[in-house]
């Protein structure tokens, strides 16, 4: 009997320890099984973040040879440049003395240094009582999607008609002509647009309409302020822009060689040079005859800006922030001095696509015309006084 449970014991005791050395070994395959998941997760969103770099890397090295095409462009029409100069000398020199000639230049860059600084230093008379300037963005419509990455959309900024036009695109020649807002947004991509073909392509994505008239900026050897009347489908009037050495006026948009704007005050030009390589300049541009009345050296620099807008007289630089699709306006400049960066609110633009390839301010709706990743975007502007902050 004793032998018989002796036996019943160990059969016991065996089986207790193979019981246990089975929970152990689930215990480690649920261990492992959890290990091989977590592994699996970290796999995917490590393949999932290559794809992205991949995309990224492909973006920019197309970006690259874009802008290496246009330096190439440009590089050869430097060199045109330069050969038609020298030819140019070549001939003064065998028709008249060097000296005089030099005499001339001389006095013609004095002249024009000496407006330059004069328009710089002179105060800057209003031409209306506006003193408004943003407090921040209250609502943001995301009206359509139509054309291409860059572009800039915008209304007749005087309101003297309630047309839209689309410049798509930063190298064409061919305006999308809309009869209203309703038609853009229900138009089939450009079905409902009327074609307006303008004498020269623009540059960039710096254009404004205003008073019937179409401003744009176009770029051969140099940089040309087109005005162009669109109800006679004609150009009215050209004008170089009188400075020398330009450089593009956003890091985060080189196609953009000068961005014009239009506020309460009329036409404004938004530009840099290589004089001042990190800063953005201003200047007043009379919308009649095109004449430049006064030009300001800012504070704001190039780098990371988007765009910029003009509000009464105040110039908002928009740069784009380390947070994906956000960008905020950073730096401001009033021409009478109102205003300073320290004095003004910080606006936040609401989280978006990309970032912003214009920004059109239309003075007699308060709104904010954006182009964003192929996206036309209204923003309603919240507004307070200058003289309150």
């Amino acid at each position: 009997m004793r032998r018989l449970v002796f036996i019943l014991t160990l059969v016991y005791i065996a089986a207790a320890q193979h019981q246990a050395l089975i929970d152990y070994l689930e215990r480690r395959l649920l261990a492992i099984e959890d290990r091989i998941s977590l592994w699996q997760e970290q796999t995917t969103r490590y393949a999932s973040e290559l794809r992205e770099l991949k995309l990224q890397m492909v973006s920019q090295l197309e970006s690259l040879d874009k802008e290496k095409e246009t330096l190439r462009i440009n590089l050869d029409g430097v060199g045109t440049r330069v050969d038609r100069v020298e030819r140019e000398l070549d001939y003064l020199e065998t028709q008249n003395g060097a000296q005089p000639c030099v005499d001339v230049d001389d006095r013609l860059i004095e002249q024009q240094v000496t407006l330059v600084k004069e328009k710089q230093k002179a105060k800057y008379l209003k031409l209306t009582d506006c003193s408004d300037m943003i407090s921040s963005i209250k609502a943001m419509k995301i009206l359509k999607r139509v054309g291409g990455p860059k572009g800039m959309w915008t209304k007749d900024t005087s309101g003297a008609s309630g047309k839209v036009y689309i410049f798509n695109g930063t190298a064409e020649d061919t305006i999308n002509e809309f009869a209203s807002v309703q038609d853009l947004a229900r138009s089939v991509g450009f079905s409902l647009s009327t074609d307006l073909k303008i004498p020269s392509s623009w540059k960039g994505t710096g254009h404004v309409v205003y008073n019937n008239h179409v401003y744009y900026v176009n770029q051969d050897e140099e940089i040309t302020v087109v005005k162009f009347d669109t109800i006679k489908k004609s150009m009215t009037d050209s004008a170089v822009f009188p400075i020398q050495d330009h450089v593009p006026v956003y890091s985060l948009n080189p196609e953009t060689v000068m961005d014009l704007a239009v506020d309460e005050e009329g036409l404004w030009a938004i530009y840099a040079t290589k004089q001042n390589e990190r800063h953005i300049s201003l200047a007043k541009i009379d919308s009649n005859t095109l004449d430049i009345e006064q030009m300001w050296d800012t504070n704001c620099p190039r780098e990371n800006a988007e765009t910029a807008f003009v509000i009464c007289g105040t110039l908002y630089v928009v740069y784009n922030t380390k947070q994906p699709g956000r960008s905020r306006v950073q730096c401001v400049f009033d021409v009478n001095d109102l205003v300073t960066n320290e004095e003004a609110p910080l606006v936040y633009f609401p989280k978006r696509y990309g970032f912003h390839a214009s920004l059109k301010y239309n003075p007699q709706e308060q709104l904010l015309y954006a182009w964003d990743d192929g996206y036309q975007i209204l923003y309603k502007l919240s507004m307070r006084k200058k003289l309150e902050i």
